[in-house]
């Protein structure tokens, strides 16, 4: 069984990691980012969860991507 630390630890990057896409979610759909404003964005989002998440691009690559890009998408097909 986990200890209490590593699990406190777990939790506060799950939140983070939360915050961080809510954020960029959020900025993708009401900011006025340029398309290459966007990409930056969604780049440096990877890397910040990858950071939190070592070894976890996969699951980034099937959870978030599919996300941001269908923002990013949106975004196009409104200009």
């Amino acid at each position: 069984m986990p200890d209490e630390h590593a699990l406190q630890e777990e939790q506060r990057k799950m939140r983070l990691l939360k915050t961080l896409v809510d954020l960029t979610t959020a900025i993708l759909y009401q900011g006025n980012l340029s398309t290459t404003e966007a990409i930056q964005l969604i780049s440096n989002t990877k890397k910040a969860v990858l950071t939190l998440f070592p070894g976890k691009e996969y699951t980034y690559d099937l959870i978030y991507k599919p996300r941001f890009e269908r923002i990013l998408n949106e975004r196009l097909e409104r200009n």
